[in-house]
């Protein structure tokens, strides 16, 4: 039986009201409510998501020093999620760049995606997949390099309101 999805992350942070006002405010993820009843704790469910969690928050307090993975530690790089439409992309940028949490955006061909911190500074990804009837010789050709993301380009070329990963993903 292989593994065929992520059920959910973990993440410590230092003050979890915080993450949690972050993770709904501007990502949309809302607080379930009742599950585990946990002090320092929430758990919440992205938008569109009918698992019964998306996310877990665990604070460890201010004291915490910063994420060290990459730098001079092992450790997780980002999470990613994924949105239906490059619509949606385009208004989490508007969001991310409003809360001053947008720190990149890249084209890597079969994938259009934005980058952006939490108020911990852990990263993430927020991708839209190139539904696989439209990955062609050429697409596949561009995955060699990362380009920078230009999301009206790309609304022209796929559609703003395509669904994307059909086939891929769903």
């Amino acid at each position: 039986m292989p593994i065929h999805r992520l059920n959910h992350a973990v993440l410590y942070v230092r003050d979890v009201e915080r993450s949690v006002a972050f993770y709904r405010d501007v990502l949309g993820f809302r607080v379930i409510d009742g599950l585990g009843g946990l002090p320092g704790a929430a758990f919440l469910q992205a938008p569109g998501s009918s698992n019964d969690h998306d996310l877990g928050l665990f604070e460890i307090g201010a004291a915490a020093g910063p994420n060290a993975a990459g730098r001079t530690s092992v450790g997780l790089y980002h999470l990613a999620w994924e949105v239906d439409t490059l619509t949606d992309l385009d208004e989490l940028a508007d969001r991310l760049a409003e809360a001053g949490a947008l720190v990149g955006a890249s084209d890597h061909s079969t994938t259009k995606s934005l980058y952006g911190k939490d108020p911990d500074g852990i990263e993430f990804e927020i991708a839209w997949i190139v539904p696989a009837d439209a990955i062609d010789d050429q697409v596949r050709a561009d995955r060699v390099r990362i380009r920078p993301l230009d999301l009206a380009r790309e609304k022209a070329r796929y559609g703003a309101r395509t669904a994307g990963g059909i086939g891929v993903s769903r």
